[in-house]
């Protein structure tokens, strides 16, 4: 019998499951595939709506700008769960004059990532204050000012997601100009007054991320036309923005965006009172990546001998998120500063300045280091440093103690931490620097008060300690990684520790000193004698760790922690060193 035995049970390999992509022409619920761990997305706000023209001749309006478009790789899902999708409308086009409507918001509310696309902006109208061009994900264009010789300002875009709109311009009577509204790709183009309105900025192909998708084949978010007095009239930029149009004998008002590509509507001009075009409602497209076979658990000889034959076994791996906070530094002890916080990495589920990349990590078992927090000083020392925590291959740096009295400058860390009673400089943070930075510097003390240590998301700042990161890793959202607080002469009020368990400083008169809190990467607090004679401790770090839900998680000590969120993912918590091991079915 040809590979007729047996290792063990038959456990049939898993077919592979082909890419599924979703498009959302309005809002609904996107439900996962079962085996769905990551995605990818587009999301395209509304377009705004074109500036509308009154009945006197001397106005002109700008097209609207087109809603913001962004695409986002690789987000953190769970199998077979439900997850909002919001898409936005265009906004109006203005009518008789006024300025057009902005856009409406689209939403991809994923926990992991939340993506929020900004509505367009409207373009601007004829009557004095309704002729600049609104800002938005793309900015809406400028109008004629109507007021003699001069410019009209452009809508301004929103970083990463579009361009600003054209200026509008006053000339001759006859050559009043509107300014195009921007595009994702593209910034609206300037009014030409002797020639023509300025075309809109073009959109952004998205085709190379989820295929030829909607009415322009996945050219998205082109800024609407601006309009001219007499002449050639603004184009719509690629990806569905509206032309303008001119009043008189044809129709007068500006051509809407195209449905469901964001494009922003086109302007129109005198005589008559004519409308702008509508905004264009937008659209969101999700695609879940293709699923390769797996063999869990023991397999026919049969199934080995055609895997090896063939060169294509098969090794299951695992998509783990993480999120990685050292140890806090303790603050300095008389006219001390704040100890910087912990370093802070994540993979998700936090500030998406912060994201790092998801770990595709084989099964098997793995250590995991909690750091401590920095020891309590005395004596003018500086503040100890935190130790690091690390998972993986994903290390983050101790917190850099806050400056003493002895011991002025701050220390370099995860965050840095604060300068003591000046002349003193302040501890760097992201030492060692990583991409995304792990953490910020802390602030420079003064000759009466200890500098705030840094935090996750921002530098100390004065005698306070910078603000942590929120992170909804285990289901629920809980900040971590605050600078400690600076302390301050006679019976002043002392620095506060950033959200996310940086501990307060204290003065000289009461004190008040407090240490980061346990597991949160948190700062402690800097002291003035007699007040207080030993400084606040750093709080110690925390690594968590999620996985799909077809993923089995085992930790080590029984100190740590193991939990499902409510959409089945798996979710390890470790409050103190030791392993987790990863197991599949």
């Amino acid at each position: 019998m040809a590979n007729g035995g047996i290792i063990g049970p038959v456990q049939t390999v898993t077919e592979a499951v082909a890419e599924v992509k979703t498009t959302f022409n309005s809002s609904g619920t996107l439900t996962t595939q079962p085996g769905t761990t990551s995605l990818d997305v587009v999301v395209v706000a509304g377009g705004g709506g074109g500036g509308g023209a009154p009945s006197a001749p001397d106005h002109v309006s700008g097209g609207g700008g087109a809603g913001g478009a962004r695409v986002v790789t690789g987000i953190s899902v769970c199998g077979n769960s439900p997850y909002s999708i919001t898409v936005g409308g265009g906004g109006g086009g203005a009518s008789a004059g006024g300025q057009g409507t902005s856009g409406n918001n689209s939403i991809g509310a994923f926990p992991s990532n939340p993506i929020t696309s900004t509505g367009g902006g409207g373009g601007g109208g004829g009557p004095p204050g309704t002729n600049s061009g609104a800002p938005g994900g793309s900015g809406g264009g400028g109008s004629s000012a109507g007021g003699g010789p001069g410019s009209c300002n452009k809508g301004s875009g929103t970083c990463g997601q579009g361009n600003p709109g054209g200026r509008g311009f006053d000339a001759a009577p006859n050559d009043l100009t509107g300014g195009g509204g921007g595009g994702a790709s593209a910034a609206g183009t300037a009014g030409n007054p002797p020639s023509s309105g300025g075309p809109g900025g073009a959109g952004t192909d998205f085709s190379p991320y989820i295929g030829n998708v909607g009415p322009t084949s996945s050219v998205f978010a082109g800024g609407g036309g601006g309009a001219k007095r007499s002449g050639t009239q603004g184009t719509g930029g690629a990806g569905g923005g509206g032309a303008a149009r001119t009043g008189g004998c044809g129709p007068g008002n500006g051509v809407a965006g195209t449905t469901n590509t964001g494009g922003g509507g086109g302007g129109t001009a005198a005589p008559g009172a004519n409308a702008g075009g509508g905004g264009g409602p937008g659209i969101v497209v999700v695609k879940e990546p293709a699923i390769p076979a797996k063999a869990p658990g023991v397999w026919s000889m049969n199934s080995v001998y055609e895997f090896v034959k063939d060169d294509n076994w098969i090794t299951r791996t695992a998509a783990i998120d993480y999120m990685v906070v050292a140890g806090g530094a303790s603050g300095g002890e008389n006219r001390g500063a704040g100890g910087g916080a912990g370093g802070y990495r994540a993979s998700g589920y936090g500030p998406s300045p912060l994201q790092g990349s998801t770990q595709n990590l084989g099964l098997g078992t793995y250590s995991v280091t909690v750091g401590a927090g920095g020891a309590a000083r005395s004596s003018g020392e500086a503040g100890a440093d935190g130790t690091d925590s690390s998972f993986s291959t994903v290390t983050s740096t101790g917190g850099g103690g806050g400056g003493g009295n002895s011991s002025r400058n701050g220390r370099d860390g995860g965050s840095g931490g604060g300068g003591g009673w000046s002349p003193s400089s302040v501890g760097s943070g992201n030492t060692p620097p990583v991409s995304p930075p792990q953490g910020n510097n802390g602030a420079a003390g003064t000759p009466s008060q200890g500098g705030g240590g840094g935090g996750a998301t921002a530098a100390g700042s004065g005698v306070n300690g910078g603000a942590g990161a929120p992170n909804a890793i285990t289901g629920s959202a809980t900040t971590y990684a605050g600078g400690g607080g600076g302390s301050i002469t006679g019976g002043g009020t002392a620095g506060t520790g950033g959200a996310g368990g940086g501990g307060a400083g204290g003065n000289e008169s009461s004190g008040g000193v407090a240490s980061g809190t346990v597991n949160t990467g948190g700062g402690g607090g800097g002291t003035r004698d007699p007040g207080d004679t030993t400084s606040g401790a750093g709080g110690s770090g925390i690594v968590i760790a999620r996985a799909p839900s077809d993923i089995t998680f085992t930790v080590a000590p029984g100190t740590n922690s193991t939990s499902t969120t409510p959409g089945g993912c798996k979710v390890a918590t470790f409050t103190v060193s030791g392993t987790l091991t990863i197991a599949g079915n």
